[in-house]
This record gives C-alpha cells, structure tokens and sequence, in this order.
C-alpha cells in the first residue's frame, strides 16, 4: 500500500510526502528467501535511506573480503561492543565469557547483549573522532532460527561482529520462545547506528529521547568535526511509528502475544 517491496519507492500518492534519511556508512541486509517481504521491516530502511541501502535474497550478496572496515551485526561468541570498534578488543570481562553461561537451554546463542558491564569505565566515553570506524555494516534479515544458516556462510564468517547493547523492541511480530530485546531488523540497524554515532559525538543536550537516556551528552566546546547525536537517524523509524500507530488503533498493546514475552531471560 505505501511503497514497492521489490525496487524500494514509495507509490505516486506518498512521493515526495515520506520523509529521507542520510546515513554516515553503508548498508547491505541479507534477506532470507524465505522472508515474507510483508512480515519484515528491511524494507523500510531501503525506501528511507534511498543510496545508502542494499537488500540482497541470500545466497546472493557482495563479496565482503577486501572490505577492512566492514562488520557483521551479529551478536556471537566473538562479537565486540560498538564501544571496542573505536577502543579495540579489551581483554576484561567479555559479552561471551560474561552471558553465554546464563542462556537458559534453547535459546540462540546469537542474542543481544542485556547489560552493561560496571566495571567497564569506557561504555560511555565519547571519542571525539573525525571519522567512524567502519563504512559499511551488513544485517541478517530472518527469524533468529533462520538467520544461523545465512552466518554460517564462509563469507560472513571472515567479518568483524558486533553486538548491540539491549533494547526493548516494540516490534508487533511475535517470534515464539524470544525475549523483548530480540529487535526488529530497522530497530537493530537503527539502534546500531545511534550507537556508533554517539560513541563518536555524543548526544546533544537538547536531544531527549528514552532510546537516548543512558546514553553520554556532549557538553562543551564543539570540536569542528564532533556532531553530537540530534535525531538525524529517527527518520528510519517513520513507517515502523506508522504502522505500530494503526496497530493499537485495533489492538490493545496488552492483548498482543509479541508484547506478552519477557523482558529478560
């Protein structure tokens, strides 16, 4: 009803009333085939980020191995933080070696980080950096059960991962057995990109958001090259705010099984 699933533009009744979105690197979504294009919120990152955006239908993809600065959003036993793709691989307390034990039987080893380690000083810091560490970031977009088959892949194998810190997803498909941090494909690439940008910048002090409360703000002098977060990536947000809206003109938020699961393993 609102845009084309297969080129990715808005039909001639929204052209030009949709808003667009400029992002800082690269895109590329791998989509299971088996994906209904209806079910899934890839597409509303193309149509919203029109040039930054690539979707493919595994196993068709680029090949990623002369990409140095290209990562995999996938949260596995060797994932960093958004914080370690600025600082390096620290050697104290890591995702896997701190969460792995505590995944109750049946659950995807592939899950987002759910806290933040105290005793790592440096998950707040903002690094006032003139350019972001990566250029293009590569998503898997499945079911959690589908996406294991599309990471096994030699070719995303060789790739850096990384994993978000925890969000709770307001995404209205339910995926049985999952908690509420199992995010939404443009909620992950939207949390991502939140991440890596305030890690560079910071927040702007009249920026306030609940996806930003925990976030560090950018006090002081602003450097020449430090654009410290302000919403220039909410936009990717626009047809998951739609849709979420008409939703709960239907259904009440309570009565919904995807809202139903646990806020925490």
């Amino acid at each position: 009803m609102y845009f084309c699933y297969t080129c990715f533009v808005p039909v001639a009744l929204l052209e030009g009333k949709i808003p667009t979105c400029t992002l800082p690197i690269k895109v590329d979504i791998i989509k299971h085939r088996r994906e209904i294009d209806g079910k899934s919120t890839a597409a509303h990152a193309a149509v919203l980020a029109p040039g930054y955006v690539n979707i493919y239908t595994y196993p068709d993809m680029p090949d990623y191995s002369s990409d140095e600065r290209t990562v995999l959003l996938y949260p596995g036993t060797e994932a960093s933080t958004v914080q370690e793709l600025f600082t390096g691989k620290q050697n104290s307390q890591s995702y896997a070696d701190s969460l792995l034990s505590e995944l109750p039987s049946g659950y995807n080893v592939g899950t987002l980080m759910t806290k933040i380690f105290e005793s790592d000083n440096k998950i707040n810091s903002i690094h006032h950096v003139d350019k972001l560490p990566i250029d293009r970031l590569i998503l898997i977009d499945s079911t959690w059960n589908q996406s294991r088959g599309i990471f096994s892949d030699e070719r995303l194998q060789k790739l850096p991962k990384v994993v978000l810190q925890n969000r709770i997803s307001q995404f209205w498909r339910h995926q049985k057995g999952s908690p509420r941090w199992y995010l939404s494909t443009i909620e992950a690439l939207h949390q991502m990109l939140l991440e890596l940008h305030v890690a560079a910048w910071g927040c702007s002090e009249d920026y306030n958001s609940i996806l930003t409360s925990n976030f560090p703000k950018h006090s002081g002098v602003i450097c020449d090259f430090c654009k410290p977060y302000n919403g220039q990536y909410d936009n990717l947000l626009f047809f998951f705010k739609y849709m979420y809206e008409k939703l709960h003109r239907l259904y009440k938020h309570e009565d919904l099984l995807a809202y139903k699961r646990p806020m925490q393993i």
